[in-house]
């Protein structure tokens, strides 16, 4: 099964789909870590390439038969479909979650105090946030409000 995450910085994509991966044992692929190496070794990232290394991982863990669980903003519908053909042609279910912050004052606070955890990545600001191409999501997802909520009362 591919559980594809997605939602804009700091609503708590991060949080529930580690702790999800550790859950169920499955595989955690992060955008931001994938990004954030390519750049390190001098790749350039503007046109989606942590995303087709993202996708081609999924691939080969599904075909393995693991649970795979990718963690990125998939802001568009176009990130969004190809996640979708990736379970498809590995012949594997997928389910999609989107995770909000309704809360704007909460989650301009999660921006401004969130700490880096990939060296060198520059986490973006409440201005840049704001700023997002971000397509509306529609069709049979899980939407999770993290506002106000712990972790774990947002898993629950």
């Amino acid at each position: 099964m591919l559980i594809i995450f997605g939602g804009l910085p700091a609503t708590g994509k991060r949080t529930l789909s580690r702790e999800l991966a550790r859950t169920l044992g499955a595989v955690h692929l992060r955008i931001d870590t994938i990004e954030q190496r390519l750049r390190d070794v001098g790749c350039d990232v503007s046109r989606g390439q942590g995303y087709e290394v993202a996708y081609a991982l999924a691939a080969d863990n599904l075909m393995l038969g693991h649970i795979v669980i990718a963690d990125s903003v998939n802001p568009i519908t176009l990130t969004r479909q190809a996640w979708r053909d990736v379970a498809m042609a590995a012949n594997a279910p997928f389910k999609e979650v989107e995770i909000v912050c309704s809360d704007i004052e909460e989650h301009q606070s999660r921006v401004q105090n969130r700490h880096v955890d990939i060296k060198g990545l520059a986490l973006p600001t409440w201005q840049d946030i704001t700023r997002h191409d971000y397509e509306p999501w529609c069709g049979d997802i899980i939407r999770i409000d993290t506002a106000g909520k712990t972790p774990q009362q947002s898993t629950q």
